[in-house]
């Protein structure tokens, strides 16, 4: 995301969306209330009677925000609500929704910008790693992409190889050379900072003697897991040697979060979870760290009810509280997911 304005005293910024990831950044930040303005398409009636016909045009519209809704892989972010500001011929207070997408430029205008939500417009900016992980074992191996939102599944890819067979043969196989292939296209696509191979036993080992005759040896970070596909990935993700290597990753930093909660419930200590509890501590200026998952904000949107979750954020985040946005589509955010969507590190016990 490139940010073209900003001024947050008077809670304005312009940004030009760049990819796909911006758009969840963008999910989280919009919210109900808010003026977003940008370029849309309109139908409009030209003519009267029967020579009236009815065109697209491009306009510039602003819009007073009342629903946003992000399906992370439709790679859309709508925003609808009423006409605040538009052209002569366009009546304000009629309803429109500006569809946001990569090449796209808006310009968002907040009563306040909450701590959070400069901090996710900062973590937009920055450049991310692009990272790969391939999981595999003697007869399959998962390739996914990291998200800013989680990750994405690639491919799988099957190989032919007979389970009575011995190491040695196996070595001797397709199997490796097609996962080398296969890992070198993704990389000529992406151009990936980091490959993560992962595998239970010694089947990494064999794969990484194939991937030396390549250049993306180079690039390549060997971990091990017990199981295969997404229970792998998620696995893969919470290994020390993966964590150090990838500490600055937010998706690391969102599975060290939920693990600090759990941490905290199974020694009776600082937490809250669930919406009832979190509210409490929130109102009593308790919470210090406030975790809340992307799918929870999405349900609460769906429902109407995404005023009382805000009323939750911006109570802490007044009370200089951290607040977190976890993706639901990592092995932390499913967890957190499990305890309600939403919890709470306090500063002190609430009864």
């Amino acid at each position: 995301m490139q940010i073209i304005h900003k001024d947050l005293k008077k809670g304005q910024v312009k940004v030009a969306i760049e990819n796909f990831d911006d758009l969840w950044y963008l999910s989280a930040i919009i919210e109900d209330g808010d003026i977003l303005r940008g370029k849309t398409q309109r139908k409009m009636k030209i003519g009267d009677g029967d020579n009236a016909k009815t065109v697209q045009k491009t306009i510039m519209l602003s819009i007073k925000i009342e629903k946003v809704e992000f399906h992370k892989y439709s790679n859309i972010l709508r925003a609808s609500g009423k006409i605040f500001e538009g052209t002569e011929d366009i009546a304000k207070g009629s309803y429109h929704t500006l569809n946001l997408e990569p090449n796209v430029i808006v310009s968002l205008q907040k009563q306040k910008f909450l701590g959070f939500q400069i901090e996710k417009l900062k973590e937009a900016t920055k450049k991310k790693s692009k990272i790969m992980i391939c999981v595999l074992d003697r007869e399959q191996a998962s390739f996914a992409v990291m998200k800013q939102y989680g990750y994405e599944i690639l491919s799988e890819l099957k190989g032919s190889v007979q389970k009575k067979d011995s190491p040695e043969i196996i070595k001797k196989s397709s199997f490796y050379q097609d996962i080398r292939k296969l890992i070198e296209e993704y990389d000529s696509r992406h151009g990936f900072d980091k490959i993560i191979v992962a595998s239970i036993a010694f089947w990494k080992d064999y794969l990484y003697e194939e991937l030396k005759k390549s250049d993306v040896s180079k690039k390549i970070l060997l971990a091990t897991c017990s199981a295969t596909g997404k229970n792998a990935i998620d696995e893969v993700l919470k290994r020390p040697e993966v964590k150090q290597a990838l500490k600055d990753d937010r998706i690391i930093k969102e599975i060290n979060k939920v693990e600090e909660i759990f941490s905290e419930i199974s020694k009776e200590g600082n937490v809250a979870y669930g919406i009832k509890e979190v509210k409490q501590a929130a109102d009593v200026g308790a919470v210090s760290a406030l975790l809340v998952t992307d799918s929870l904000i999405h349900e609460y949107r769906e429902k109407e009810i995404f005023y009382r979750l805000d009323k939750v954020m911006k109570t802490v985040d007044s009370a200089q509280g951290e607040i977190t946005i976890v993706s639901g589509d990592h092995d932390g955010g499913q967890k957190l997911d499990g305890l309600g969507g939403i919890a709470a590190l306090l500063r002190y016990k609430v009864s």
